[in-house]
C-alpha cells in the first residue's frame, strides 16, 4: 500500500474512490457533494459514521472534530466499508491546514492499521485490492508545512503503524509456531535487517551464570527451554539511553496453579509485552531517533510437569533478594524481575517494563487501557500524554505504602503475590520495584498492558486480537524526547 502527498486540488486527482469527513452537523463544506442523498440517508455526520455511495464512488464518514484520533477512526471506518470492494485506489482531502501534520499521520494511520490482516491460518487469503492512497494539499498553508514536511509525516507513520502490526503478529501467532526459540531467530532476523542493531540470545546457560533464579524456575517445566533476548540500537552520539524490558511469556498455563481451560484460551497473548518491546526497536531504528534504544525480552513457556516450580518455594532472583511462592500464575513479574535487575545494570536514563500483567489492571481501567505505574509524576505524565497523542488509552494507577506491606512474606523478603484480592494491579508494580535500583526508582515504569494487549471483539481501528499495545505511545513518547532535545539545542 502506497501514500501519495500531492498540491493537486482534490477535484483533479485520478482515483478510484473518494473518502469525505464530515463534521458533525455541518453538512456544507465545498468537498460534500451529495447533500441531498445525504439528507435521504438521514446522514448527520456523527462520529464513526458511514455513507457509503458504491454508485457514486464516494464514502463519507462522520466525525465530531478533526482531533487526530477522530481522523483515525474515519478512516478506519471509511476503508472498512469499502473491504470488499475492487477499488484500487482511495483520494482524500487532508483537512484543516493548522493540523496538516498532525492530520496526514492521522490518515495514514488509521488506514494502516486498520487493512492488518491476521490470516496465517486461513485457507482462504484475505485479497487486499486498495494499492495506493492519494492526500490533497488542497488548503495547506505554506508557513505551516511543506510538501516535503508532508512527506515525511507519511514516512513516520507508515513505520509506527508497521511496528505496531509486527507486534500484532507475534502475539497472534500460536504458541508451537511462536516459541522462546523461535521468538529469539525472530528477534535475530529483525536485527539483521536494521542499521545500528545488535542482537543477543541467551540460553539456559546465561540465565545460570547471570543468577537468575526465579526466570529459571518459571521455565524449567517446558519442553521449550527459554531465551533470554537483547537487543540494542546505538547510533551514534546517541543522547540518552533508554531501556525497555518486555513480559515474554510464549504461553502460559498456570502452571501448577493450573488456569481454567477458559481463560488458556488467548494466553499466547502473554508474549505482549515482549512483542512490544521488539517491535519499539525496530520502530525507533526505523525512525532513526537519537537515543539508544535496548529491548530486552524474558521469552519462556509457564507450563505443567514433574519439575514445576511449585507454591510454597523460595527462589533466589538475580539482585539475591528471595520470593515466596505462593501462585505459580503470577510468573511473569518473577521473569520480569531478574529482567529488570539486568537492565538496570545497563544505567539507563529511562526504564520501561511492559507486560500484560494483571487481570486485576482490566478490572481496574478497562479492556481498552493500559495502567501506568512509577515513582515520577513527570514521567507518568509524559507517558499518558504520549498516548493520547498515538490514539492509545493510558492512565495512571498510584502507589501508597499500606498496599506495600500486603506482598511481604514470613519465609522470604516478598511473597509474589498480595495477601489482598484488591488492587493487585499495584502490588504487582510494587513487587517488581523490588528489582529496580535505588538510583532508577524515579527514572522506572511499568505499564501493564493486561487490558489492551488481546481483545476479543473489533475495537476502533483495532481488530479482534492482538492491538499491538504499548507500541506506539512508545515511539511517540521517543519522538517527543527527540522534539524536546531539537527545542533545548535551538534555545541554546
Amino acid at each position: 500500500m502506497e501514500f501519495i502527498v500531492t498540491e493537486e486540488k482534490l477535484q483533479d486527482i485520478e482515483a478510484d474512490c473518494e473518502f469525505i469527513l464530515v463534521v458533525e452537523g455541518n453538512l456544507k463544506h465545498k468537498w460534500i457533494k451529495d447533500l441531498e442523498v445525504l439528507e435521504t440517508l438521514s446522514f448527520e455526520g456523527k462520529s464513526e459514521e458511514v455513507a457509503y455511495l458504491p454508485h457514486l464512488h464516494r464514502v463519507y464518514i462522520g466525525v465530531s472534530s478533526f482531533d487526530r484520533d477522530e481522523i483515525r477512526l474515519a478512516l478506519a471506518v471509511g476503508y472498512r466499508a469499502i473491504t470488499k470492494s475492487k477499488y484500487k485506489s482511495i483520494k482524500i482531502g487532508s483537512y484543516l491546514h493548522n493540523k496538516l501534520p498532525t492530520n496526514i499521520k492521522a490518515i495514514v494511520e488509521g488506514i494502516k492499521l486498520q487493512s492488518y490482516t491476521f490470516d496465517r491460518y486461513k485457507s482462504e487469503k484475505i485479497d487486499k485490492t486498495i494499492k495506493t492512497i492519494t492526500i490533497s494539499l488542497e488548503d495547506y498553508n505554506e508557513k505551516q508545512i511543506t510538501l516535503e514536511s508532508a512527506q515525511k509525516s507519511i514516512k513516520e507513520a507508515i513505520i509506527i503503524c508497521d511496528a505496531t502490526n509486527e507486534a500484532k503478529e507475534v502475539v497472534n501467532t500460536v504458541p508451537d509456531d511462536m516459541t522462546p526459540k523461535i521468538l529469539a531467530k525472530r528477534a535475530q532476523d529483525i536485527a539483521n535487517k536494521l542499521d545500528d542493531v545488535e542482537c543477543f540470545i541467551g540460553d539456559e546457560e546465561f540465565l545460570k551464570d547471570q543468577k537468575m533464579g526465579a526466570f529459571l524456575a518459571v521455565s524449567r517445566a517446558s519442553i521449550h527451554k527459554p531465551r533470554f533476548i537483547h537487543l540494542t540500537y546505538k547510533p551514534k552520539d546517541a543522547k540518552a539511553k533508554f531501556v525497555f524490558v518486555g513480559k515474554g511469556l510464549t504461553y502460559d498455563s498456570g502452571g501448577l496453579s493450573l488456569k481454567p481451560s477458559e481463560h488458556m484460551v488467548s494466553m499466547k497473548a502473554d508474549k505482549g509485552g515482549g512483542a512490544a518491546v521488539l517491535s519499539i526497536l525496530k520502530g525507533a531504528a526505523e525512525l532513526k531517533v537519537p537515543f539508544e534504544i535496548h529491548a530486552i525480552i524474558g521469552a519462556c513457556e509457564n507450563m505443567i510437569g514433574g519439575d514445576a516450580f511449585k507454591p510454597d518455594d523460595v527462589l533466589v532472583a538475580k539482585n539475591g533478594k528471595t520470593i515466596e511462592v505462593r501462585n505459580t500464575d503470577a510468573e511473569g513479574r518473577l521473569v520480569l524481575a531478574d529482567c529488570l535487575c539486568y537492565a538496570g545494570e545497563l544505567e539507563p536514563d529511562y526504564l520501561i517494563d511492559i507486560a500484560t500483567l494483571t487481570g486485576a489492571c482490566v478490572v481496574a481501567v478497562g479492556e481498552y487501557t493500559t495502567g501506568v505505574m512509577g515513582h515520577s509524576s513527570d514521567l507518568k505524565h509524559q507517558i499518558i500524554k504520549a498516548a493520547s497523542k498515538s490514539g492509545e488509552l493510558a492512565g495512571s494507577l498510584p502507589f501508597n505504602r499500606y498496599l506495600r506491606k500486603t506482598i511481604k512474606s514470613e519465609v522470604a523478603d516478598m511473597s509474589n503475590i498480595s495477601s489482598t484480592r484488591y488492587g493487585g494491579a499495584i502490588t504487582a508494580a510494587m513487587f517488581l520495584d523490588n528489582f529496580v535500583d535505588e538510583k532508577l526508582k524515579d527514572k522506572w515504569l511499568h505499564l501493564d498492558i493486561a487490558g489492551p494487549a488481546y481483545v476479543s471483539k473489533n475495537w476502533g481501528y483495532n481488530q479482534v486480537g492482538a492491538s499491538g499495545a504499548g507500541v506506539r505511545m512508545c515511539l511517540y513518547w521517543l519522538k517527543m524526547c527527540e522534539h524536546k532535545l531539537l527545542i533545548s539545542k535551538k534555545a541554546s
